[in-house]
């Protein structure tokens, strides 16, 4: 599709950053659509040298920032997206202390580059498998410091990693600045639930989306949606407050937005809500010794459209 604006990946960058200049000012509502350029760079070096130590590009930089016109602290952020454009190849890579298979896997960089073309994502010789793109880093700017694009995953997005941000989604972000200042990266061209790795077949890329501003929307954490359900993202540490508060939101949204009868709400929830962890990135910042180890957790919840 035809885009109304392109930001290159000349303008990506770690982190989340109120101080960082607006690479671009839009009109939330007018449907005008935003193509946002990704790298790979951190992975082909990694695949070239094996050192974590001699990298030069960043890990995780998300293109941006977009400073939506109107957009204030307690409004909601609406991003559309509309198509996920892939490389003609993508990384599959196994960190040294990174993912949950860490202490499976040789204590060094191992890395192989993963074609992309007509017949599908070849992971192996003999497993090719369809793309499914989706957005890893999708977020809003804090208020106050510097937000990750590594971890933690905050109340304002982040390195969520999860799959339902794909093309036909819609993510929900909370503005804690004027102009809330989106910024998006880390795309992957598939990537199971939960992403073992902790890399998954990252791929650089292109995001498509617009934009849309929801007033005084007071969200605690993203959310998103898509044709079947509603999902509502928890964070906490332990994983259990994480998934307390997913259930809340979910809870809240049923009784007070929507005005369903508590027990109703809390019957329904019982039999229909579904919850898993989300990507393997942690609600709080890890030991800096240890940065790709997750403290806390990113779950989500799934409200199905058809109980609504």
């Amino acid at each position: 599709m035809s885009t109304e604006h392109w930001l290159g990946r000349e303008q990506g960058r770690p982190g989340y950053d109120a101080a960082v200049a607006p690479a671009l000012r839009v009109r939330p509502g007018t449907g005008e659509t935003i193509a946002f350029e990704t790298d790979d760079a951190v992975y082909a070096e990694l695949h070239d040298h094996g050192d974590l130590g001699a990298l030069t590009a960043p890990i995780n930089p998300v293109t941006g920032p977009v400073y939506v016109e109107g957009a204030k602290p307690g409004d909601a952020l609406v991003v559309h997206v509309h198509e996920i454009r892939l490389g003609e190849y993508g990384w599959s890579q196994s960190l040294p202390g990174a993912g949950a298979l860490q202490h499976r896997m040789p204590d060094r960089v191992v890395s192989r580059r993963i074609p992309i073309d007509a017949e599908g994502v070849h992971l192996t010789e003999r497993h090719v498998v369809p793309p499914r793109p989706m957005i890893g880093c999708i977020g809003t700017a804090p208020a106050r410091g510097r937000n990750s694009t590594v971890m933690p995953t905050t109340a304002l997005g982040g390195n969520m990693d999860l799959t339902d941000v794909a093309p036909g989604a819609t993510v929900y972000l909370p503005v804690e600045v004027e102009g809330a200042l989106l910024s998006i990266g880390d795309i992957h061209a598939v990537m199971a639930r939960g992403e073992s790795s902790f890399v998954a077949i990252e791929a650089a890329g292109v995001a498509v989306v617009s934009i849309d501003l929801l007033p005084d929307a007071a969200l605690r954490a993203p959310r998103i949606e898509t044709d079947e359900e509603w999902i509502f993202v928890g964070l906490g540490d332990p994983v259990q407050e994480s998934i307390r508060r997913g259930y809340e939101d979910v809870f809240d949204e049923l009784v007070d937005a929507r005005g369903w009868d508590r027990m109703d709400a809390y019957a329904v929830m019982s039999a229909l809500v579904h919850s898993e962890l989300g990507g393997p990135t942690g609600s709080e910042a890890p030991d800096p010794l240890h940065p790709f180890r997750a403290v806390g957790a990113v779950t989500v919840h799934r409200l199905p459209k058809s109980v609504l």
